[in-house]
């Protein structure tokens, strides 16, 4: 059994990982290659290019990424046509992944698409696309499987892979006394996001709305969740002029777990405060010119998945013009002031949990790719 998987940013590395070891578990003969980083390679997949860098939102941003993002397509397609895989699976990514899949169709690999994009959100059109390429679309959330199979998409719901892959976390007194902090005050984490664009446009947001915290609650202690792969530079100004923050990398899950309120760029963290139960503020921001030319493609009226799972906002939003320091400090104080909001939010995150499915979505997964594979395999031979 030959498998390609491409994925092209940290949290399609941590469910491409995920999946490749429990495809290993199913069928331990496999060899898995592909498009990734840290966690597939560790899975036990061969790396045929690696994403670092390449991870970036915004047009100049990945304008600037172009012509190695093509040498990667490139040295990726060349890879499947000497190799031939049994099944491609394309994780989450799709402006590159679109185009490798129906590259990999043309080459008769059949496709299974993987976390699949948001289509439902922005830029619809790309459903057809969609319905072109994949010979089976696995989706994480539940009210994504009726959208796809109107289109016409074969769908499958296999749940959240966080469910799988989140560790234990470590007792919060154990874990604040580690970094130096005091469990018997209020703790309030920063996640900036996982992109080198993202931190820039975002960390500096957050460390002002940290100071007005500080300010109004002097007792208030910081945590910053960063990702490993980030360069010191981006964070080699956090502790001038503010309150301290501890700073640690791999440790999201603790982090959240010990916080009282969390500071979070909207993405996969929303959804790991949800299974946490961490009350949130979700910021985001992109350039100007981004933002403007994306705005009218985009078909939801909130972005944070754990409002999109909800159904309604259950957590604050603030995008772009309305992330400013004061509002995000204003929201925060609240929870952090107001024991019976706080408790209220971590009900509706309890009802976004139950929401997501229970455990095994990555096994599911492997079972519904290994299926495909099989079954065109059959096809062929017949």
């Amino acid at each position: 059994m030959r498998v390609m998987i491409s994925c092209g940013e940290p949290s399609g590395d941590l469910y491409a990982g995920a999946l490749a070891r429990e495809l290993l578990e199913l069928e331990p003969s496999a060899v898995i290659t592909g498009f990734g980083s840290e966690r597939l390679r560790s899975a036990g997949a061969s790396l045929v290019a690696d994403f670092q860098g390449l991870s970036v939102t915004g047009l100049l941003e990945v304008a600037r990424v172009l012509p190695r993002t093509y040498a990667i397509y490139r040295r990726l397609l060349a890879h499947a046509a000497t190799t031939r895989p049994d099944v491609f699976i394309a994780v989450d990514f799709p402006d590159f992944n679109f185009r490798l899949a129906h590259a990999m169709r043309k080459l008769g690999v059949p496709v299974v698409y993987y976390i699949s994009p948001q289509l439902w959100a922005w830029r619809p059109g790309r459903m057809k696309t969609m319905q072109r390429i994949a010979d089976r679309v696995l989706v994480i959330f539940p009210f994504e499987e009726e959208i796809y199979r109107r289109a016409g998409v074969p769908v499958e719901w296999v749940g959240h892979p966080l469910l799988d892959v989140s560790d234990p976390p470590e007792p919060r007194a154990t874990f604040l006394a580690r970094l130096g902090l005091d469990p018997e005050k209020p703790v309030i984490a920063l996640l900036p996001g996982s992109r080198i664009n993202e931190v820039r446009a975002i960390l500096p947001g957050l460390l002002d709305a940290a100071r007005i915290i500080h300010e109004r609650l002097p007792g208030a202690q910081f945590v910053l969740a960063r990702a490993p792969h980030l360069s010191d530079e981006l964070f080699s100004g956090m502790g001038t002029g503010g309150p301290a923050i501890a700073m640690i990398a791999n440790a999201t899950d603790d982090v959240l777990a010990a916080a009282d309120v969390a500071l979070v760029a909207s993405g996969t963290v929303t959804v790991q405060a949800a299974l946490r139960e961490c009350p949130m503020v979700v910021v985001y921001r992109l350039s100007p010119l981004t933002y403007r030319l994306g705005r009218p493609f985009v078909r939801v009226d909130t972005f944070a998945m754990a409002n999109l799972v909800a159904g309604r906002q259950v957590v604050p939003e603030l995008v772009q013009d309305d992330f400013t320091p004061d509002a995000v400090a204003r929201h925060a104080l609240a929870l952090l002031q107001d024991p019976r909001a706080a408790d209220a939010m971590r009900a509706e995150l309890r009802t976004v949990k139950t929401r997501l499915g229970t455990p095994g979505a990555s096994r599911r997964a492997a079972e519904a790719v290994l299926s495909v594979a099989a079954r065109t395999g059959a096809q062929r031979l017949g």
